[in-house]
């Protein structure tokens, strides 16, 4: 863009004698938080390099428990071999190119640029694709509410989704967690490595002026940098708290909340490949990559959602 000029001017009419100035800073989009390896077993990472293969998971022997009495002989119980296959079946990649030409005049390193972009890019489909494959996990005795768009204040409900907020029979976030909670103890499962999941608007009416839980006077953190989506350093009924826009929708309600444990579902990621290779049509590098994973759900028990109706 030239400086304008004042009528009847016209030295250096033509404008050429001013510079058009790139700026070495590059505006980069915005990022969303991924959570999946804050939530699954990734025991498993690295065990992997190939499309289909196998990781064979064994799975904790059941021991049966026996009344015992003075002179009674003793059976003895057969150990069961029994394993879980985590099969590497899902790939996604990158690919993109960056001519000679480009590569001398640019400005900036075009390929590095690219890389962490796709990083990025391959990050984010991986922890929506698991997401979506843990809602579909979640047994009927752990879900509460229902993807429906008839919103009810009962807690016990599976035909509505629930109304949540803080008015006169609406369904407080921290109520809804609570339930979480209580059904996760009906299945034994551990309190440590619990976790919770849900976007943006759920974690809005948590932080309402009703609710004091993220509150620094509660978490007793005023400035740590939370990472992964994690709400707050602190526990909030008994669950780690992440946020995330890469949650699975619901279809009817507003939306879903999803939790459970640690040990719920395993999963097993690598980039199997990353490679420069010459264009066999243009003078130029293709930088492609790949990436490899698998998931599954080791105990549906410990996996649950919520549905919910923000109005």
């Amino acid at each position: 863009m030239t400086i304008g000029a004042t009528g009847g001017y016209v030295n250096l009419a033509q404008g050429n004698a001013f510079a058009t100035i790139y700026s070495k800073d590059v505006q980069k989009f915005f990022r969303r938080a991924a959570v999946v390896q804050d939530i699954t077993n990734t025991d498993y990472f690295g065990d992997i390099a190939n499309m289909g293969d196998t990781v064979n998971i064994i799975k904790e022997p059941s021991i049966t428990v026996s009344a015992y009495n003075r002179g009674l002989n003793l059976n003895t119980q057969e150990l069961v071999d029994d394993q879980i296959q985590l099969t590497v079946d899902q790939a996604s990649y990158f690919q993109f190119a960056v001519d000679d030409v480009e590569q001398k005049v640019a400005h900036h390193n075009w390929t590095e640029l690219a890389i962490g972009s796709a990083a990025y890019a391959l990050r984010d489909d991986y922890d929506s694709t698991v997401l979506t494959y843990m809602k579909g996990q979640a047994p009927s005795a752990n879900i509460s509410g229902s993807d429906s768009a008839t919103a009810t204040s009962d807690i016990t409900s599976t035909s509505a989704g629930l109304d949540l907020g803080y008015d006169a029979g609406e369904i407080s976030p921290l109520r809804l967690m609570a339930r979480a909670a209580r059904l996760l103890d009906d299945q034994n499962v551990p309190e440590d490595n619990r976790w919770f999941v849900a976007k943006p608007d759920f974690w809005e009416i948590m932080a309402d002026e009703n609710s004091k839980l993220l509150d620094h006077d509660w978490s007793g953190d005023t400035d740590s940098k939370l990472r992964n989506g994690r709400v707050t350093d602190g526990l909030i009924r008994g669950f780690r708290c992440y946020k995330s826009n890469n949650m699975p929708s619901a279809s009817s309600a507003t939306n879903l909340a999803l939790w459970g444990h640690m040990s719920g579902t395993a999963t097993a990621s690598q980039i199997a490949k990353t490679e420069v290779i010459r264009s066999e049509m243009t003078f130029a590098d293709k930088v492609r990559g790949l990436h490899l994973y698998g998931r599954k759900a080791l105990r549906t028990e410990a996996l649950g959602l919520s549905y919910y109706i923000v109005d």
